[in-house]
C-alpha cells in the first residue's frame, strides 16, 4: 500500500481540530463487542457439508459454464485440418487430460483460488492484495488508517526476510510500480477479450448443430443464428441475471451429466482402449510424430482449459471450498469423460472432426442435447460478460479506466452490476468476430492467444502472492512459477504460430483497451500530483480575512477534492476570483482503497479544519473496488448525519486533554467509542481517546462571535450542551440555506516541449476520454440547479 508524503500528513490546516470518524456507529455498543462483530463480519464462515454441497451445486452456474462447454470446439481447432492418423488422437486426448490436471485441478482450484481478496478473484484482486502488503500503487492517496479498517487484512514480515526484501526491491523505483500495474492491465484487457470471445466460440459452435442434421445448409445460416442469439443476450444484460440465475445451476448440472453420460456411452461402444490416453507416454510420441504440426496444435488443446482464467474471476459469491468440491466431484470427471468419448469415437470416425461433439451424440438424444448446449452456451457467455463488467468497476477503482455509468441489477446481490457502454461495444465487436470469421478455428486461435497471456499473467502476480502474502520459501515460490511457466510458454510459443490465423484479434482488441486504461491512469495520476504540489495552506485561506473582502454568504459548500489534506487547489482559484465562500464550507474527498469493501460504520471520517467560527470541515468516504457511489443514493444525507454527530460528539469531549495534535488518520474505531463511555453516574468522561481532539490553532487568535453568543455558568465556563446547540442550529439554518456542490473542472494538456506521443496521449487521447466519460456531478447525483463548476488548466 502507497504511504502519503510526509508533507501531505503535517498540513498545518489540518491539525488545528481533532476528529470522530465511524460516527455512524451506535454510541451504546461494548467496544468489544462491535469490534468482534466486525471481523467476524468478513471471514469466511464455517459451512456445514450439507449447506457446502448446495453452494457447490450453485456455483456450477456461474463458475464452470465457459470451461463446461469447451467440448463444443476443442477437437476441430486441434485438427482443423484432418486427422491424419488414429494415434494422433491418442496423444492429443493424453494432453488435453494432463492440461486439465495441472492447470485448472492443481493450479487454479488448489492454489490461485486460495489467493483470493476475501472471496474477490480476477487480476485486480490480487493487485490490490499486492498494494496492502507493499507501496506499489502509484496514486498515494492512502495512509496508515487506512491498514485500519475491518476489511484491511494484511500479513507482516521480518525485516531480514526475503518478503522484505522482494517488497524493497518492488518499491525502490517508480519504473517496477509502473511495470507491475502495465502486467496487471495486461491481464484485465486479455480478461475483457475474453467477454468478446467466449459469445462467439461458444454460440458458433452450439448453433454449428443445425448444420449436421442439415448438412446442405448454408453456413450462413448458423452465423445468422449465431449472431441473433448473441444480440437477445447482450439486449437482456440490463435485467441481470437475479430473475434467471436460479436457471444456470441445473442448465450446466445438466449439460455436465450429458456430455459425461455420453463419454461413457461413446467409450463403451467405438473404443475403450482410448482410456490409455492416461499415460504420459502418449503426450511425447503425439509430439515426435507430429514435429512442427503437432506443435501447433497445442493452440487447439489450449482451448480445452478455457474458462479456468474466468474460474477465478467468478469467485464472489462462493466459499472456495465449495469451488473445490464442483470441479473435483462433477467438472473434472465429467470433462474428462467427454473428451475420452469424443476421442473414441474420432478413431472410428476421422472424418467427423469437424463437429465431433455433435456427431457423436445419439440420435434418439440429438434435439434435446442441441437445446441443452445452446443454454449452456448462452449461461457460458453470461458468466464471461457478467465477469467483464466487475473488471471494468475494479479498474475504475483503481483509477485505471474512464467514469462510466453502472447499474445495480440486484437489491440482493451487490456484486450483479450492468454497464451499459461497456455492453454494447461487447455486443458490437463480438458480432463483428462472429461474422468477419463465420468458423470456429480462427476465433478458437483469438481464444486461445487471450487465455495463456492472462494465465501468464497471474503466475506472475501469483509468485509476488506467495512471497509477500503467504511468506513462502522461495524453492516454493520457483517451484510453482518453473511448472507453471514451463506449461505456459509451451502453449503461449504455440499460439504464436496462429496470430495470423485469428490470434491477431485479442492482441488489438488488447492494445485498444490498454492505451486507454493507461492513459486514463496517466492522466488521473498526473492531476493528483498537481493537487498535492498546488494545495494552500490554512493560513493563506485565513489571511484574506474579512478586512480583505472575503465576504461569508448564507449556506453550505461542499467541494469536492481528490485530497485528504490541504485546501485544494480550485478553491483558493475560486476565491481568488471570487472573493466569497459559503458560511459553512465542507471538502470532500471520494477515495477508493485497494480492499474489496468498506463496511458503512467505517465510510466515513469527519474532522473540523481551521478556526471554529470559520466552520470549515473535512469529510472523507472511502470505497472499495466492489462498493459504488450509485449505492450511497442518499451519500449526501450521510455525510450532513456524519457532520452532525461530529459537532455533537466534539462538544462532549470540550475539556479534555488537547495536548496531542491530531492527525486526520490518526485513531482506531473503538478508541473514538471509548471517548463516549459514561460513568456510574452519567456523567461524559474522558480517556485514552481524548488526545484525538487538539486545541484551535493559533493561527486566528480571535474569539468565534459563536463562543461570544454562548451562556455561560456561574464560574464563567461556557456550557458545552448550549454550544452544541448552537452550532447545530447554525448548520441547520445554513443547509436550508441551500447546499452548493464546488466540483473542479480541470483541463489537462501536455507542455508545449514535450515530446509527440505525450502530446498526442494527453491532448487528443485523454481530453476525448473526458470528453465522453460520465460527469463527476453525475455519479454524486448532484442537481443542476445546485452545481457550480471552477475551470483550471495545468500542464504537464
Amino acid at each position: 500500500m502507497e504511504m502519503t508524503s510526509r508533507t501531505e500528513l503535517d498540513d498545518e490546516s489540518d491539525n488545528n481540530r481533532g476528529s470522530m470518524w465511524d460516527l455512524d456507529q451506535k454510541l451504546d455498543q461494548p467496544m468489544d463487542e462491535e469490534a468482534g462483530r466486525l471481523r467476524n463480519m468478513y471471514r469466511e464462515k464455517k459451512f456445514s457439508l450439507l449447506l457446502l454441497l448446495r453452494l457447490a451445486y450453485q456455483s456450477l452456474g456461474v463458475v464452470y459454464g465457459d470451461l463446461g462447454t469447451s467440448p463444443l470446439y476443442v477437437f476441430y481447432n486441434t485438427f482443423p485440418h484432418g486427422i491424419k492418423d488414429p494415434e494422433d488422437v491418442i496423444g492429443a486426448l493424453s494432453l488435453i487430460i494432463y492440461s486439465l490436471t495441472l492447470i485448472p485441478l492443481l493450479k487454479y482450484v488448489f492454489i490461485v483460488c486460495k489467493a483470493n481478496d476475501n472471496g474477490q478473484g480476477g487480476t485486480f484482486a490480487l493487485y490490490s492484495l499486492l498494494c496492502r502488503h507493499a507501496k506499489v500503487k502509484t496514486i498515494p492517496n492512502q495512509h496508515k488508517t487506512d491498514e485500519e479498517l475491518t476489511t484491511y487484512s494484511r500479513s507482516f514480515f521480518h525485516e531480514q526476510s526475503f518478503a522484505a526484501t522482494t517488497k524493497r526491491w518492488l518499491e525502490r523505483q517508480p519504473s517496477r510500480k509502473n511495470a507491475l500495474l502495465i502486467l496487471v492491465l495486461v491481464g484485465t484487457c486479455m480478461v475483457i477479450g475474453d467477454g468478446i470471445l467466449t459469445p462467439a466460440i461458444s454460440v458458433l459452435s452450439a448453433a454449428g448443430g443445425i448444420k449436421v442434421d442439415h448438412p446442405h445448409m448454408s453456413n450462413d445460416v448458423v452465423v445468422v443464428v449465431a449472431v441473433v442469439i448473441l444480440v437477445g443476450l447482450f439486449s437482456m444484460q440490463h435485467y441481470g441475471t437475479d430473475r434467471v440465475g436460479w436457471l444456470f445451476a441445473p442448465i450446466v448440472l445438466l449439460w455436465f451429466l450429458l456430455i459425461g453420460g455420453i463419454g461413457i456411452y461413446n467409450i463403451w461402444k467405438y473404443d475403450i482402449s482410448v482410456l490409455r490416453a492416461f499415460s504420459p507416454v502418449y503426450i511425447y510420441r503425439y509430439l515426435r510424430r507430429g514435429g512442427k504440426d503437432g506443435f501447433t496444435s497445442l493452440g487447439g488443446i489450449m482451448l480445452s482449459i478455457t474458462g479456468t482464467e474466468a474460474l477465478f474471476a467468478d469467485l464472489a459469491h462462493f466459499p472456495v471450498s465449495a469451488v473445490q468440491i464442483a470441479f473435483t466431484v462433477v467438472v473434472f470427471p465429467c470433462l474428462l469423460l467427454a473428451y475420452s468419448g469424443q476421442a473414441a469415437y474420432l478413431i472410428q470416425n476421422r472424418d467427423h472432426v469437424v463437429d465431433a461433439f455433435y456427431r457423436s451424440i445419439p440420435d434418439s438424444i440429438y434435439w434435446p442435447v442441441f437445446i441443452v448446449a445452446t443454454a449452456a452456451a448462452i449461461v457460458a457467455s453470461q458468466a464471461t460478460i457478467s465477469a467483464t463488467f466487475s473488471i471494468i468497476k475494479q479498474a475504475h477503482a483503481h483509477g485505471c479506466f474512464p467514469r462510466v455509468k453502472v447499474v445495480h441489477t440486484s437489491k440482493k446481490f451487490l456484486g450483479q452490476i450492468y454497464v451499459p457502454d461497456i455492453n454494447w461495444i461487447l455486443m458490437i465487436l463480438c458480432i463483428c468476430v462472429t461474422a468477419g470469421f463465420k468458423n470456429q478455428s480462427q476465433i478458437g486461435n483469438a481464444y486461445g492467444t487471450a487465455v495463456v497471456i492472462v494465465m501468464l499473467v497471474t503466475t506472475l502476480l501469483m509468485s509476488l502472492i506467495m512471497i509477500l502474502v503467504w511468506r513462502c520459501h522461495w524453492i516454493i515460490v520457483l517451484l510453482f512459477t518453473g511448472l507453471s511457466l514451463v506449461v505456459e510458454c509451451t502453449y503461449f510459443s504455440a499460439v504464436l504460430f496462429k496470430v495470423d490465423q485469428g490470434g491477431w484479434v485479442p492482441l488489438v482488441i488488447a492494445a485498444a483497451f490498454l492505451i486507454i486504461m493507461y492513459v486514463w491512469h496517466y492522466g488521473t495520476l498526473k492531476r493528483y500530483e498537481f493537487e498535492m504540489h498546488s494545495k494552500v495552506s490554512m493560513a493563506w485561506i485565513v489571511g484574506l480575512g474579512p478586512s480583505l473582502g472575503l465576504v461569508r454568504v448564507p449556506g453550505i459548500g461542499l467541494v469536492y477534492t481528490e485530497l485528504a489534506s490541504g485546501v485544494p487547489h480550485i478553491f483558493s482559484h475560486f476565491i481568488t476570483n471570487l472573493p466569497a465562500i459559503h458560511s459553512v464550507v465542507v471538502f470532500v474527498c471520494v477515495k477508493y482503497l485497494p480492499v474489496y469493501t468498506v463496511p458503512e460504520e467505517e465510510r466515513f471520517l469527519v474532522k473540523r479544519i481551521g478556526p471554529k467560527n470559520f466552520h470549515m470541515f473535512r469529510c472523507v468516504a472511502r470505497y472499495g473496488y466492489k462498493d459504488l457511489h450509485k449505492k450511497d443514493e442518499d451519500f449526501e444525507k450521510k455525510l450532513f448525519d456524519n457532520l452532525f454527530l461530529f459537532v455533537r460528539l466534539e462538544s462532549m469531549m470540550e475539556g479534555c486533554s488537547d495536548s496531542d495534535e491530531y492527525s486526520l488518520y490518526g485513531q482506531q474505531t473503538a478508541r473514538s467509542r471509548e471517548a463516549l463511555l459514561t460513568d456510574n453516574n452519567g456523567n461524559t468522561t474522558c480517556s485514552a481517546a481524548d488526545s484525538i481532539f487538539s486545541s484551535v490553532d493559533s493561527i486566528m487568535p480571535v474569539k468565534s462571535p459563536l463562543h461570544a453568543n454562548l451562556t455561560t455558568g456561574s464560574s464563567g465556563q461556557t456550557s458545552s450542551s448550549q454550544m452544541e446547540v448552537d452550532e447545530l442550529e447554525f448548520l441547520n439554518n445554513c443547509r436550508d440555506a441551500g447546499v452548493v456542490h464546488i466540483l473542479g473542472n480541470t483541463v489537462v494538456r501536455a507542455r508545449r516541449d514535450s515530446r509527440f506521443y505525450k502530446k498526442i496521449a494527453v491532448d487528443y487521447i485523454y481530453a476525448f476520454l473526458r470528453k465522453i466519460c460520465r460527469e463527476n456531478s453525475v455519479i454524486f447525483n448532484v442537481p443542476h440547479e445546485s452545481l457550480l463548476n471552477v475551470g483550471q488548466i495545468f500542464y504537464v
